[in-house]
């Protein structure tokens, strides 16, 4: 179907018009573009459009495509202003095997399989590694582990996965009423090595702030062998050796997205905000992965876009004060900085991941989350 659907468009030009609501022309737009490899949906619309979110609204708006991912390397967009602006697709007629992402899932790989973020009390309430064949204290692939709490039936399989992080949501103040993102080290959950960062630039706020789950990481599978308590299971996989502790989950886990549409949020969660980040210590910037304390409960699905922007410093007026001592003034909040774009790519109850889609300045934790303007 797919193959017969390129062969009718490769024979047409397909008009997609610029007239959706909100949507505008860059300044400096060019008037025809070939789509190479490497290339986004995202990176294409932002050639055209000052709100390259508002892309899908484009396709939406042309009842003659039905499916936005179907644009290859090779394709040509050309803009044309008879009868107002649009933009016309020239199907290539030799095609790659892909067609242009929305965002670049390659580098997302780990967070769209690998992770999951979970209530807390579901995580320390999962059966749990206890122990391991001939009394190993460790355990590696082709070896039985023993795992207690677990309901199941020979030949089922499971993930086993390892609490990676705790996630907390912005509700502390410091000492000069900034907000204090919380972080903790919950001793009901072992946590060990994580690929996110966090601010702890402020002393005396571990464990402060609203719990928003606990993110665990799949680090291997097993097979149900034999039932009981515990349970005798096999394990077939294992990227990490296995350790005590370690909890054990359904194999299926939360499903992701293939294709996703950037569009503007519905409405707009108090107090949202960039609370981690990965591959970095203090910043990011476009193409990296941050965890968002606003989830699926507070009405976002995959493809939301928020702008992000980053909370005015607190300065002391020293100027309106009677006293030659600088810093003694009272303190006034500066307006808050417009940083760039993220768009989320996977949701959970009270935790998103996002994509930084594109910057003037790098990402900091604690940075506000907007609608995009």
């Amino acid at each position: 179907m797919i193959r017969k659907s390129i062969g009718f468009l490769a024979g047409m030009l397909v008009t997609v018009a610029v007239y959706a609501a909100g949507v505008q022309l860059r300044t400096n737009h060019p008037d025809t573009y070939t789509v190479r490899r490497g290339d986004t949906l995202w990176d294409i619309s932002a050639r055209f459009l000052s709100k390259p979110w508002l892309w899908p609204e484009i396709w939406q708006a042309n009842p003659q495509v039905h499916n936005p991912h179907l644009i290859y390397p090779g394709d040509v967009l050309n803009l044309s202003f008879i009868g107002g602006p649009h933009l016309t697709l020239q199907p290539s007629i030799h095609r790659e095997a892909n067609p242009v992402p929305a965002i670049p899932l390659d580098n997302l790989k780990l967070f769209l399989k690998d992770m999951r973020v979970l209530p807390s009390q579901t995580v320390r309430s999962a059966p749990y590694v206890v122990g391991f064949q001939q009394n190993q204290l460790r355990g590696i692939v082709g070896q039985n582990i023993y795992v207690r709490k677990l309901v199941s039936q020979p030949g089922e399989r499971w993930v086993i996965v390892r609490p990676t992080h705790v996630f907390r949501g912005y509700s502390a103040k410091g000492s000069g009423g900034e907000d204090v993102v919380g972080h903790t080290l919950d001793s009901n959950v072992a946590l060990v090595d994580t690929p996110w960062s966090e601010d702890f630039r402020n002393d005396g706020h571990y464990g402060r702030g609203k719990d928003l789950g606990v993110e665990v990481t799949v680090i291997g599978t097993a097979e149900t062998l034999r039932t009981g308590d515990p349970s005798t299971l096999l394990l077939l996989k294992a990227s990490k050796e296995i350790r005590a502790g370690d909890r054990v989950l359904p194999l299926n886990g939360p499903k992701y997205d293939p294709y996703y549409y950037p569009h503007p949020p519905k409405t707009l969660p108090a107090n949202g905000r960039v609370i981690a980040f990965s591959d970095a210590m203090y910043a990011v910037g476009p193409r990296q992965v941050v965890a968002l304390s606003v989830g699926s409960k507070d009405g976002v699905d995959n493809g939301t876009t928020y702008a992000i922007w980053e909370p005015g410093e607190r300065t002391f007026d020293d100027v309106n004060h009677d006293s030659w001592d600088r810093g003694t003034g009272r303190k006034v909040k500066l307006p808050d900085e417009y940083i760039g774009h993220v768009m989320v790519f996977r949701t959970f109850d009270r935790v998103s991941y996002g994509l930084v889609m594109d910057g003037i300045r790098p990402v900091k934790i604690g940075d506000k989350l907007r609608m995009p303007e």
